[in-house]
């Protein structure tokens, strides 16, 4: 899928660690919060997904360091999807310094579809993931 707006965000003090720079894990905070409003852009509801018994769970994170961010440094992150199989889907993820454009970190995320009960679903509106 074509990657669409990029979704911004702010360092903040508390996600640096004591050199000075955003924690390795608080990326993947980033990532997520990314996805979701990567999924709610294409009208579709993380939270209702979830209530309908559908879990989209991450199985897979590859994310490759390039650059690191510090308080206050503006960034953006840029999805896009790809399907792996029936049942999985691939986000790739990219954050940006956004002062100088900046790559800062490369990421694969791999999710699938569970029931409430953790068995495979396919989750039907997964196109609306893929769709231009």
């Amino acid at each position: 899928m074509d990657e669409k707006q990029p979704i911004f965000f702010d360092v903040r003090d508390y996600e640096c660690d004591m050199q000075g720079i955003v924690n390795n894990a608080v990326y993947q905070n980033y990532l997520e919060h990314a996805r979701h409003q990567f999924i709610q852009d294409r009208g579709l509801n993380f939270a209702e997904i979830t209530k309908q018994g559908i879990h989209l769970v991450l199985i897979k994170a590859e994310l490759e360091y390039k650059r690191s961010l510090s308080s206050g440094d503006t960034f953006y992150i840029h999805t896009r999807t790809e399907r792996e199989s029936k049942l999985k889907l691939a986000f790739y993820q990219r954050i940006y310094r956004a002062q100088d454009d900046q790559l800062v970190l490369n990421a694969k995320m791999t999710v699938t579809s569970t029931t409430t009960e953790g068995r495979p679903i396919v989750f039907e509106q997964a196109d609306l993931l893929l769709a231009n």
